[in-house]
């Protein structure tokens, strides 16, 4: 292939320096936050029901400015936005997911993350028996092996990854008494880390590499599909990266074996986004917002505290965004549009 050149802009940054920053953090303005908090309240008292809240049915003045922003931040800046400053205390908590949802409506199109079609989902421990019902199999050494769906609802740690979608989003709603602390790095510093390391090994990372859609589509265990961890197109970055889905990939005798060169390459990936990475820890009320195809993310483990209210809870939407990036030929395979601004991402919902 050409010869790969190191990504530059706004997205390209280390732990260090974006942890010094406030570029990516957006107040949520008090009487827009105030606005928004009764809109909620509206239209959970007239019986709305949270899913069926459209933009038009939740309006704010000033909303569509800050989403504007955070759009903007998100697709042509640092690749991140935390929304602050919201009267969390004055939400009524039966209110959560209609300020949620319909603050997503503004933002972007919220596309599916499951196969039944899930529009929200609470992210929190619910325990190893549940979640892995989510999704769980057998290693080779007979041991459980849990979907990347699946871990996201046991309080362990998360390693590094994408989801699949343009921008996932992060409501806060409770955090642990220990631990849940976000790990988030720049793809792109990640990616020039390993052209001046190894550039042979960059090479091998835009080629395919043998993934399951184990947990997501309907007999996706069983289903192999190729794709790099890395692209580019119009001179754009993008990258889809969970090691689970890779793993899960290895057990099946149909997946083509990985070479040690790739193996190699994915562990250098992995160590690299450990040393450029910062940490963060969300308060109630804040609001997370991640640029798949720049960002890669992670958690530490956590442990919840019941009695003193200190339980790790979030909801997450993912969004198709209408200012996102047009995506390499070869990555429709899993998100099905390619062009600028389409809808696209989620999980199909099985027929």
């Amino acid at each position: 292939m050409a010869s790969i050149a190191p990504i530059a802009g706004p997205c390209v940054w280390r732990g260090t320096e974006i942890a010094a920053s406030n570029r990516w953090i957006r107040p949520i303005d008090r009487a827009v936050g105030r606005a928004l908090i009764a809109a909620a309240d509206c239209a959970r008292e007239a019986g709305v029901e949270w899913s069926s809240l459209t933009r038009d049915r939740l309006q704010v003045p000033g909303l569509d400015e800050l989403c504007a922003q955070a759009r903007e931040e998100l697709e042509n800046g640092s690749g991140m936005a935390k929304l602050t400053g919201l009267d969390f205390a004055g939400l009524d908590p039966r209110s959560q997911r209609h300020l949620w949802f319909g603050l997503g409506q503004h933002l972007g199109t919220i596309v599916s993350q499951s196969n039944i079609g899930l529009l929200m989902k609470a992210i929190q421990d619910e325990g190893y028996d549940v979640a892995a019902s989510h999704g769980v199999t057998v290693d080779e050494n007979g041991k459980p092996f849990l979907s990347s769906y699946a871990r996201t609802l046991t309080n362990g740690p998360l390693r590094f990854h994408t989801d699949r979608c343009d921008v996932v989003g992060l409501f806060c709603i409770g955090q642990a008494a220990q631990g849940g602390v976000s790990k988030l790095c720049s793809t792109g510093a990640v990616h020039n880390e390993i052209l001046k390391r190894r550039p042979d090994l960059l090479e091998i990372l835009y080629q395919p590499v043998p993934r399951t859609r184990f947990g997501e589509e309907k007999g996706g265990e069983t289903s192999i599909y190729l794709l790099p961890i890395f692209g580019q197109r119009d001179g754009r970055l993008t990258s889809h990266y969970s090691r689970t889905y890779i793993e899960n990939a290895q057990q099946l005798p149909q997946a083509p074996r990985l070479a040690s060169p790739q193996v190699e390459a994915l562990a250098l990936l992995d160590s690299v986004a450990a040393e450029l990475a910062f940490e963060m820890v969300l308060a109630p009320g804040e609001i997370q917002l991640l640029n798949n195809h720049v960002i890669y993310h992670a958690r530490t483990a956590f442990e919840n505290d019941p009695a003193t209210g200190r339980v790790r809870s979030m909801l997450r939407l993912w969004f198709a965004m209408p200012n996102s990036r047009a995506l390499p030929e070869d990555h429709a395979v899993l998100w099905g549009r390619v062009d600028r601004g389409a809808v696209r991402g989620g999980i199909a919902v099985a027929a």
